[in-house]
């Protein structure tokens, strides 16, 4: 990464800065870094908006799970501003789960059941087991801790707004990584490889022993993947 290029970080949903904590120690020396705060809009368009109002001329994007729907949106919007760009465990496709969970009456209900997934199953995003004391804690208290109920509503309502974005990813041409884990259930590397032949510049990378949360889990091959 060129120096003084600034790094806009984008976590995904229910997640906070804590997410990005080696890629901050690593990658300051090279230029500002910032972490986007996405949880205060319903709409994916709006986030996008916001976080470009609050960002730089030039700059290169980072984006997780549902960062990278936001990198998306802001791609529709403006691609000229995207210097470079890295999609680490995410999808271009619509989730159809969110769909179905969009028809519950109560969006309350969905965060006490994102509650005790993320509490309970930590598992399902993380390939640590329990002797991995310090990152369990981590993946168990980041949600309570940072997001909460209110504005996980507003990010799963984010969510649901996204359109399908493989239409999208021909028209991609800066330089680009696609990183996930060969271990991540919720974005498997077949999605991966979905983005990543869908994007002309892009890298495809697959970290060994990782789940979707690579950034904490396998920080190390995840700050090495932009030099590769």
């Amino acid at each position: 990464m060129a120096p003084s290029l600034p790094l806009v970080l984008m976590p995904g949903l229910l997640c906070s800065d804590r997410l990005y904590a080696p890629q901050i120690a690593a990658l300051w020396p090279f230029g500002p870094v910032t972490v986007a705060d996405h949880p205060r809009d319903d709409d994916i368009a709006a986030v996008a908006a916001r976080i470009l109002s609050e960002a730089s001329p030039h700059f290169a994007l980072a984006r997780l799970s549902m960062g990278g729907y936001i990198a998306f949106a802001i791609l529709r919007l403006t691609p000229e501003r995207i210097a470079k760009l890295a999609l680490l465990d995410t999808s271009a496709r619509l989730d159809t789960g969110a769909d179905r969970d969009a028809s519950c009456p109560s969006p309350w209900w969905r965060a006490a059941s994102a509650t005790r997934w993320w509490t309970r199953s930590p598992r399902a995003s993380c390939t640590a087991t329990d002797d991995d004391a310090p990152l369990m804690r981590i993946v168990r208290d980041i949600w309570p801790a940072d997001t909460g109920p209110e504005a996980f509503v507003r990010q799963e309502r984010a969510t649901i707004s996204r359109p399908d974005s493989r239409p999208l990813l021909a028209s991609i041409n800066c330089s680009t990584l696609v990183l996930t884990g060969d271990g991540d259930e919720l974005t498997p590397p077949e999605v991966a490889k979905e983005v990543g032949g869908g994007i002309t510049a892009a890298r495809l990378v697959i970290v060994p022993d990782c789940g979707h949360l690579s950034t904490i889990e396998r920080p190390d091959a995840v700050n090495a993947a932009p030099a590769a």
